[in-house]
């Protein structure tokens, strides 16, 4: 209710911005009148602040990296000037009115709540769903910000470097490919319906048994560990700057169960970052995670 307000007061004081010419999107919450040529967009979440980094556009205001200060590493120079607008889960409306949107990028997962509160602010195009839908948010989210064909040539282009670096590995498709993540207080397997789960199988990578599901991820104990054997065993760590994350890894690679995995005797284990992996979930993070690959597998550079 006070958010409610919060907004209502706010658009009597004339700080909303309503479209003059503007085109339909249809989106997972229905279908909204956009500007044809927005120029103050507001992105509240990672993958899609990514995919408008990726056409070109930076955003006035966006929500805060899942890692960083604010923003991942990997976007920081990009990122100087944009305002936070709390967190994917927690959004400050306050500044989100202020900033004056002609355009708020949301996703129904995350903001189906604060949907309405939303739309009175500005024109709102809410995706579906995160995980692994990368793609068909970003083609969303670049087409209500006007730059839908250079959406479609961004992800076109990324295809083919998918494609390039699969054709490259050749034999080493074959692996079974085992991933784990570490965070506070847990550990998960991470299966296909998930940001490097997707990846990798669109590489044309196997997955052990245990792990070849079409689901996000599942937490488990120690007992389990041996369900990350494969071939090959990438991790990352979601680590917030307390050392909860990073101990809970050091605490499992220590185990006995860990260390007496193939994979581990092997010397196929390899720890890559969680922001590029898992969490900032988009096309630039895609294009960092093929770099990884590359590197790991000594294949040649295709960027």
């Amino acid at each position: 209710m006070l958010m409610r307000r919060l907004v209502a007061a706010l658009l009597v004081a004339g700080a909303v911005v309503t479209p003059a010419a503007a085109r339909e999107i249809t989106h997972a919450m229905g279908v909204t009148d956009v500007p044809d040529h927005p120029r103050r967009i507001v992105v509240l979440t990672n993958e899609g602040t990514e995919a408008l980094l990726a056409v070109g556009i930076t955003p006035v205001g966006a929500a805060k990296s899942w890692l960083g200060n604010p923003w991942y590493d990997h976007i920081a120079d990009q990122m100087a000037d944009v305002t936070v607008v709390g967190e994917e889960s927690a959004v400050n409306l306050e500044v989100l009115v202020s900033l004056q949107p002609d355009l708020i990028l949301g996703n129904k997962q995350r903001h189906e709540d604060i949907y309405e509160q939303l739309s009175a602010i500005a024109p709102t195009v809410i995706s579906e769903r995160l995980r692994g839908d990368w793609k068909i948010n970003m083609a969303l989210y670049t087409d209500a910000a006007g730059k839908g064909a250079e959406g479609q040539a961004a992800l076109d282009a990324f295809d083919a470097r998918v494609a390039a670096v699969s054709e490259a590995l050749g034999d080493a498709r074959a692996e079974e490919i085992s991933i784990a993540r570490f965070m506070s207080g847990q550990t998960r397997i991470m299966f296909k319906d998930s940001f490097s789960g997707i990846l990798l199988d669109q590489l044309g990578f196997h997955r052990p048994a245990s792990q070849d599901k079409a689901e996000f991820a599942e937490q488990i104990t120690k007992e389990r560990i041996p369900e990350f054997e494969g071939d090959r065993l990438f991790y990352f760590t979601y680590e917030t700057g307390n050392g909860e994350g990073d101990g809970q890894a050091a605490d499992w690679l220590a185990d006995p169960l860990w260390q007496n995995l193939e994979v581990v005797k092997a010397g196929k284990v390899h720890p890559v970052s969680d922001a590029v992996w898992n969490t900032a979930g988009g096309i630039i993070a895609g294009h960092l995670m093929l770099d990884d690959i590359e590197t790991i597998y000594g294949l040649a550079a295709t960027r």
